[in-house]
């Protein structure tokens, strides 16, 4: 009897085995929902921090840094996408306009949408750039109106990022731009010239302040710039440097005097007009690629003195040749020819360039008259035209013994 109690109390390892595994499917059924499993939360980005806002021409610059993180700095496995957005306002006083960081619109309208797949395509340096192209209608619903820009980012249609910050700016009608930008290479610099421009959205161009000239170094790559490339396209090449302004002008003409010879460069130009106390640029002007290639002769030497130098101290009797030093700064030395005929150049006597204007005649057969002129020669390899000829000749009797 006491053995039957023992083995009632202690059931068989399998009797127990089959009892937990039991209780395992009881609690398992009790605790899933049932249906299909949960979908896996999606990752969200982390938000945009830098947006900013500028004018350039009627257009607005946007520019800031996509996330490469999730809001759980969890790395995002592809660019998401980006949603931009837009609110415009009326002109309120530019003090209140600068006041304070813009506010968040309340119900901003989507601008644009950029999947994902083309995001690199608004990629520059390391920053996405995207111009809001301003219509007509902008300017003439809202005058002087205040645009607000947010931007959010997704992986997920189900999960958009927090807003960005809010990037602010008062915007205003700038002139067409130019279109007939002209760039030439010449002895004084690159000159550039073009027209003033005579529209602008709504009309007749305000009036023009003055002229920003803009100059990069180009990379002369056919393959980076194709024929036919727009401005825009153009800029933008990922491989050519960043554009810089190198100077104003008043009127429709600029002297660009600091270059490197040899070197190639991309101009464009805007013009600035004045709203208030606000300054606007238009957009940029056709694209000119000039090379700084001199080209350029220096002057003719002047002033070429042929003297006689008769035998002394067991040396020969040679002439001296002299003339005035070259008024140009490029110039690297100077060349001396000689012959035995009227009108023509001759034979160059030195094997390198002179470095200065003297030179000495030592193998001058006496008694033979000789024609000589002198030329400078610039350290592009330029050679002008020679000087006016001086005749000399070493006397017979100069080489007699005394």
């Amino acid at each position: 009897m006491d053995t039957q109690a023992s083995r009632a109390s202690h059931p068989s390892p399998l009797l127990a085995s089959l009892l937990l595994a039991s209780l395992v499917l009881f609690a398992l059924a009790g605790c899933a929902s049932p249906g299909e499993p949960s979908e896996r939360r999606p990752p969200t980005p982390q938000a945009v921090s830098d947006l900013a806002a500028s004018q350039q021409g009627n257009s607005v610059e946007l520019t800031f840094t996509l996330p490469d993180e999730t809001a759980d700095h969890h790395p995002l496995a592809q660019p998401p996408t980006i949603e931009i957005f837009r609110d415009v306002s009326p002109a309120t006083s530019a003090a209140a306009t600068k006041a304070a960081a813009p506010a968040i619109p309340a119900q901003p309208s989507l601008l644009v949408t950029i999947p994902s797949g083309a995001v690199s395509g608004y990629e520059e340096r390391g920053r996405i750039r995207y111009a809001d192209a301003l219509k007509p209608e902008d300017f003439t619903q809202h005058p002087y109106g205040v645009a607000t820009y947010i931007v959010r980012t997704r992986v997920s249609p189900k999960r958009d990022s927090a807003n960005s910050n809010a990037a602010s700016l008062r915007f205003y009608p700038a002139p067409n731009p130019i279109d007939d930008l002209k760039g030439d290479f010449t002895h004084a610099g690159v000159t550039l010239t073009w027209s003033a421009p005579q529209q602008g959205p709504l009309g007749p161009a305000p009036p023009i302040l003055r002229y920003s000239i803009y100059r990069s170094l180009s990379e002369a790559n056919s393959a980076a710039n194709p024929p036919g490339a727009s401005s825009e396209q153009k800029r933008t090449t990922p491989s050519s440097p960043p554009p810089a302004k190198i100077g104003e002008s008043d009127s429709t003409s600029y002297l660009d005097t600091q270059f490197a010879s040899g070197s190639t460069y991309t101009y464009f130009v805007r013009s600035t007009v004045q709203y208030g106390t606000e300054f606007v640029e238009s957009g940029d002007s056709n694209l000119v690629t000039v090379t700084a290639r001199d080209t350029f002769p220096p002057a003719a030497p002047q002033g070429l003195v042929v003297v006689p130098v008769p035998a002394q101290s067991g040396q020969p009797a040679y002439l001296e040749l002299s003339w005035a030093i070259s008024p140009e700064t490029d110039v690297a030395g100077y060349n001396v020819y000689r012959s035995e005929d009227v009108g023509v150049l001759g034979t160059r006597l030195n094997p390198a360039l002179l470095p200065a204007p003297t030179f000495r005649d030592m193998n001058a057969v006496p008694g033979r008259r000789y024609f000589y002129s002198v030329t400078a020669v610039d350290r592009s390899g330029n050679e002008s035209a020679p000087s006016a000829a001086v005749s000399a000749a070493v006397p017979a009797e100069s080489q007699r013994n005394p």
